[in-house]
């Protein structure tokens, strides 16, 4: 049996493919990814903290081979556990904060204390989250990538209550009741709103010469749109909605 493998079928003759079967590779879907790589950690005596495993997954954009190679940089860079109960000495354990900082994506924390200040309006909880971004060395582009990826999920908590854990696979108990409170705190017309204006933001944000200042416009228009959806004064509405075009 021969094996043809090629990423543009189209360019294969025609003798040859009517004379063969086609099966068509696809990207495996993210709830079949995380099961496997948490079968395969088990098996290998690999312990990790919460939250690591949805971070590989999406990391590897439903390939096995990069979702595998990814989750074997983290290993390898990590600490033999300290046998708690939880652990079992000799084992590795992958750590939260490592998985963060090697993929590059945005902690939980930083995430839940800006999402916090918009909902309650703080802008300078805000802008002083957004200004870690750029003191710690992180991308903005990827810190918004990060903010928009919350909001979807605070929009399906909203949107699902209790069932949010069918879709959100992978999310710790205590997160989802951490997010389900966010969305409550934020209500589901400006979440969608704020979500708008991120997915605005990230539009902006390529090839953009200053990505830390439209890190700033993107604070400064969701806590614009909060006030005026709020009842600012009429004036003060005009003076926000016209920042916000600026």
């Amino acid at each position: 049996k021969f094996i043809f493998a090629t990423t543009e079928p189209e360019k294969v003759l025609g003798t040859i493919r009517s004379r063969t079967h086609h099966y068509p590779f696809r990207l495996v879907p993210p709830a079949a990814m995380l099961e496997y790589v948490q079968e395969l950690c088990e098996t290998e005596g690999v312990s990790v903290e919460a939250g690591v495993l949805p971070l590989v997954v999406r990391a590897g954009g439903g390939s096995p081979r990069d979702t595998l190679s990814l989750l074997d940089q983290l290993i390898a860079g990590s600490d033999p556990s300290t046998g708690s109960e939880t652990e079992t000495v000799g084992h590795v354990l992958v750590r939260y904060e490592r998985a963060v900082a090697l993929l590059g994506y945005t902690h939980s924390e930083l995430l839940d204390e800006v999402v916090d200040a918009f909902a309650s309006n703080d802008g300078g909880g805000a802008f002083d989250a957004g200004d870690r971004v750029v003191q710690t060395g992180q991308d903005p582009r990827r810190f918004v990538d990060d903010l928009l990826e919350r909001l979807r999920d605070l929009i399906i908590v909203a949107a699902t209550g209790a069932g949010a854990s069918a879709v959100l696979r992978g999310v710790p108990d205590d997160e989802l009741e951490r997010m389900a409170r966010q969305a409550t705190a934020f209500g589901v017309h400006r979440l969608s709103r704020t979500a708008d204006l991120v997915v605005a933001a990230l539009d902006e944000m390529t090839g953009a010469t200053s990505p830390r200042l439209q890190l700033e416009l993107l604070v400064a228009r969701v806590l614009t749109h909060a006030g005026v959806s709020q009842g600012t004064s009429p004036a003060a509405a005009h003076d926000l909605e016209a920042a916000r075009g600026a």
